[in-house]
């Protein structure tokens, strides 16, 4: 898993994550893998691509939250 660099989507911020996942991955450990992430790291499913050799390729983001200083 590598994380690309934010970009601006409609005036928002988000941080994209590219995650390649073999063909010998079942559809069910893939499911249980990106909700894990999607619970635990706040990621949501942005695209997956699925190629005719079987593996897959599947961009996951989730919303930069700028906290302004307080003091």
């Amino acid at each position: 898993m590598r994380s690309l660099e934010a970009r601006t989507d409609a005036a928002m911020k988000f941080e994209l994550r590219e995650v390649r996942v073999s063909r010998e991955i079942s559809r069910g450990a893939l499911v249980r893998l990106l909700a894990e992430q999607a619970e635990y790291g706040h990621w949501e499913l942005a695209r997956l691509v699925l190629y005719p050799d079987g593996h897959r390729r599947v961009w996951l983001r989730r919303r930069i939250m700028k906290v302004a200083r307080t003091a």
